[in-house]
């Protein structure tokens, strides 16, 4: 047959070709090792790839860029687009992106990005789904974004894997509040390890969970028994001074500080990140289920409003940006609230310590039906 042959080298390794002109430039075409494959195995072959030739295919070209397109691997691309991101967003947007491709997508990294299919997407999308709806909505959008930018850069052609998945279906919002006697139960279960006194600093101050989680040495004054959230830590990029009560900072001074970090919690680079498996232990030992971390800053809320602290001061202490200070108020009330803060939180701490150990509270909370500022 013209144009199929055998080539010998002077190795002593024989290798099936077909060599054939395109261009007026010689292209050649190995299909293996003689010692593997038959003559009529490779022969098979051969009149597969020359009759593409004949219909003006390049068969060597398609199977260089074959090559090329397996060795672009997911990760590597990855690298480069985190390369070009870097310069073109903002800090915590390029850190959000980086943990989604780096570690959400954990899965994809060994694999070419043109093999990439549709379902290996849908199945890593469907796993983060079960976990939290949002991230998974978020993680969606960020990968449709990155293979959107591979596509225009040649690294693979369309169209793109992430383009048909279903999105996450966010779930019905929450309205969970703890009792008293629930918060008591959860409070007197916690251990003295790092989860249980994340969660009754949690009880005490209201705040986020990987506020409390990625707390710092640094982000307190010992002076003043003053906590600040960097702006950077908080979900609305607003920092945040709460002056903590006794309760809160009783736990804070015996908590040990770490050789390998400046985190209170945790061993991770951004502090404590196991709340699954925690979490699950303490509805155990509490004996209260069905309730969340997020649930608590809720029964927080909810508890210090029933003490008669004022809707703005309470939002003021969640770090909340609201309706209790509109329009004209919005613009020009700037005050902090830090005394009103502090008067709050230990009223809160006191009511927490009566309902735990059934101790009369040492303040009585003033409950008014004044409008707020």
């Amino acid at each position: 047959m013209k144009r199929f042959g055998l080539r010998l080298r002077t190795s002593g390794r024989r290798s099936w070709i077909v060599q054939y002109e395109k261009f007026g430039r010689s292209r050649r075409v190995t299909f293996g090792n003689a010692s593997v494959l038959t003559p009529e195995q490779a022969r098979h072959l051969a009149k597969q790839a020359l009759g593409k030739v004949d219909n003006g295919a390049d068969v060597a070209s398609d199977r260089a860029g074959e090559k090329i397109k397996a060795k672009r691997l997911f990760k590597s691309v990855v690298e480069q687009y985190l390369q070009v991101r870097k310069s073109e967003v903002r800090a915590t947007t390029f850190t959000e992106i980086s943990r989604y491709l780096l570690k959400t997508f954990k899965r994809l990294h060994h694999m070419p990005l043109s093999t990439i299919q549709r379902a290996d997407v849908a199945n890593i999308l469907r796993d983060k789904a079960n976990d939290s709806p949002t991230a998974a909505a978020v993680a969606r959008s960020v990968l449709q974004t990155f293979f959107g930018w591979a596509i225009g850069e040649g690294f693979i052609d369309g169209p793109n894997p992430v383009a048909d998945t279903n999105k996450a279906k966010a779930r019905p919002s929450r309205d969970h509040v703890l009792s008293d006697l629930e918060l008591a139960r959860v409070w007197n279960a916690c251990g003295d390890d790092d989860y249980g006194k994340i969660v009754r600093l949690l009880i005490l101050t209201g705040a986020r969970r990987d506020e409390i989680g990625g707390m710092t040495w640094a982000e307190f004054g010992r002076d003043n028994h003053a906590w600040t959230l960097p702006a950077e830590r908080a979900k609305n990029h607003r920092a945040l001074k709460l002056s903590l009560p006794h309760l809160a900072w009783d736990i804070i001074e015996n908590t040990a500080h770490r050789n390998f970090n400046d985190h209170l919690f945790g061993i991770g680079k951004n502090g404590f990140n196991n709340w699954h498996g925690t979490t699950v232990g303490l509805h155990e030992r509490s004996g209260v289920t069905g309730w969340t971390v997020h649930d608590l800053r809720r029964s927080i809320a909810t508890g210090m409003a029933e003490l008669g602290i004022q809707p703005h001061i309470i939002e003021a202490v969640l770090n909340h940006v609201s309706g209790h200070k509109p329009g004209v108020a919005g613009i020009y009330n700037r005050s902090t609230y830090e005394r009103e803060i502090r008067n709050a939180l230990a009223t809160w701490a006191d009511h927490i310590i009566s309902i735990t150990t059934g101790a009369e509270p040492k303040v009585i909370p003033m409950r008014s039906n004044s409008i707020p500022a």
